[in-house]
């Protein structure tokens, strides 16, 4: 008997590149719904928020980055604490890595794990994997919040709540309302919940929403350049969420097992949200986490490439 495969393996097609320019300080690397990288040209720097899977990867985005400047890249900043986010840190040979608390204690927790499992579920996304000198360590770790000045560019850096993982972080421009979100939100592709915390991700949304961001780079998706295109991309996310935790709730309420609430949830979401990006992917790993936060587990389990396969197998078999 043949092993099934993760749909993401036969994900083979390249994705067009866009390096859109959203303002003076502000660009966007966005790729058809593959990981997305921000950039913040300060007065004296370079800051990165997001770095793709490896550093041979990394090279299109300094390329990119040096068609517009020649300033040092100073900064990589996390988003989060996801192998396919941030292993390509190390291709910027950055002075500072930037990183929340809780995204450090992720690392710390289950960092090995976690770049074993994504480098198996998402081959295609790891091109030249043998360039990746190992884990990503901070070296700048921050509590909740706090401020750079890049000459005269406030950038602010912040925990606003736990959503897509307990150390999500944003990364603002107040004075030209731009925000950089990673994973919190997303445009036109699934949003990957297998470490979130769902029962929070709306209320997360909400503080995102009301700083009244004009611009907005989610983590997959295009560049968001409107205030219309930006509620479009935090409603869509939300629906998202709160659609797949009340189903898998009420499955689970009704004493029904993984499997089933799986099927069901599919079939409920899939009018609506299957044409976005690796929604076949991802909805395994997504209603995993929701019946594990809806029944007995409010933190996520840490996942392992055993875990993942035996999962695939169990809901897809």
């Amino acid at each position: 008997m043949t092993e099934k495969k993760f749909a993401s393996h036969a994900d083979v097609e390249e994705k067009k590149v866009s390096f859109d320019r959203l303002s003076d300080h502000a660009y966007a690397y966005t790729a058809e719904g593959d990981p997305n990288t921000g950039i913040v040209i300060g007065d004296d720097a370079v800051m990165v928020i997001d770095t793709q899977a490896t550093p041979v990867m990394a090279q299109d985005v300094v390329r990119r980055i040096r068609a517009v400047t020649d300033k040092p890249i100073r900064y990589v900043t996390l988003s989060h604490y996801h192998a396919v986010r941030v292993l390509g840190a190390s291709g910027y040979a950055p002075e500072h890595v930037i990183a929340s608390r809780d995204t450090l204690d992720l690392i710390v927790e289950r960092g090995a794990q976690d770049m074993q499992s994504e480098i198996e579920r998402f081959p295609r996304l790891f091109r030249a994997v043998e360039s990746v000198p190992g884990l990503t360590w901070p070296t700048i770790v921050f509590e909740r919040r706090m401020t750079l000045m890049m000459g005269r560019l406030q950038v602010e850096i912040m925990q606003l709540g736990r959503g897509h993982t307990k150390g999500d972080t944003v990364v603002w421009l107040p004075q030209e309302r731009i925000l950089f979100s990673g994973d919190l939100v997303e445009y036109d592709a699934t949003p990957y919940t297998g470490d979130a915390y769902l029962g929070d991700w709306p209320a997360t949304l909400d503080a995102i929403a009301a700083l009244e961001p004009r611009q907005l780079v989610p983590g997959r998706g295009a560049a968001l350049k409107t205030p219309e295109a930006v509620r479009a991309g935090l409603d869509g996310t939300r629906a998202f969420v709160t659609a797949l935790f009340e189903s898998v709730r009420a499955g689970a309420a009704a004493g029904r097992d993984l499997r089933t609430v799986y099927r069901e949830t599919y079939a409920a979401l899939k009018p609506r949200f299957g044409h976005w990006v690796i929604f076949d992917h991802c909805l395994p790993f997504d209603v995993s986490r929701a019946y594990d936060e809806a029944t007995q587990h409010p933190d996520p389990r840490i996942w392992t490439a055993e875990r993942d396969r035996a999962m695939w197998a169990a809901l897809e078999g």
